[in-house]
């Protein structure tokens, strides 16, 4: 193999394969693309946003930010904020996740320390395998007590609730098509919502809010 040769096939193969970093350089790197994670010393791209991805994150968003707000719950925050469930685990950037009042002390500047109490993940056409997959996974290992995964392609919703033995467990939507939570005490969410994304103010006057 040529010098030249040589020297263009190390340019890809450094291109390929992009140094590690830290998750502290990570939070701190310039640049404006912040639509991303951080797995195993990786700078990874998330997949693209559609239109119903983003308006169902932003729903719920609204609806959890003002529940807990109304309630004196705790905080929800949203991507590209950070979550590090444990020193071994990735850097997430969970669409929704909501901190209760209990455990605000693992909020810092530029991520969350420690699980949220919930997490959702609304999932894009090319992240259906990493939110099924490696985020359920790290999500429960790392202590995420409810993860709610949903998605607007097959108009579907998965909700978990972690048990004493540290395993996710699927728990039904009850009558009427309607979830209640157990990390957010008192929130109740009809499931025809993620698909109808009704006004805001209509859901915080049947949650008695307004």
């Amino acid at each position: 193999m040529s010098q030249a040769l040589r020297a263009k096939s190390s340019d890809t193969s450094a291109v390929l394969d992009p140094p590690q970093v830290s998750y502290q350089e990570f939070l701190v790197r310039p640049g404006e693309d912040d639509h991303v994670e951080w797995v195993n010393g990786k700078v990874v791209p998330m997949s693209p946003v559609t239109e119903p991805h983003d308006d169902i994150r932003g729903l719920l968003y609204s609806l959890l930010r003002h529940f807990a707000e109304g309630h004196r719950l705790g905080r929800v925050y949203s991507e590209p904020f950070q979550m590090k469930t444990g020193p071994d685990l990735p850097g997430r950037a969970p669409d929704v996740l909501f901190i209760a009042k209990k455990h605000q002390g693992r909020v810092k500047r530029l991520c969350v320390e420690g699980p949220a109490d919930l997490v959702v993940e609304v999932i894009s056409p090319g992240s259906r395998a990493i939110d099924r997959g490696e985020k359920f996974y790290e999500y429960e290992q790392g202590g995420v007590p409810e993860y709610w995964l949903i998605d607007p392609e097959r108009k579907q919703v998965e909700f978990y609730q972690r048990g004493q033995d540290g395993i996710y467990r699927l728990v039904p939507a009850g009558a009427g098509g309607v979830y209640r939570s157990r990390a957010m005490a008192g929130l109740w969410l009809n499931v025809e919502w993620l698909w109808q994304r009704p006004p805001l103010l209509s859901v915080l006057g049947e949650w008695k809010l307004i």
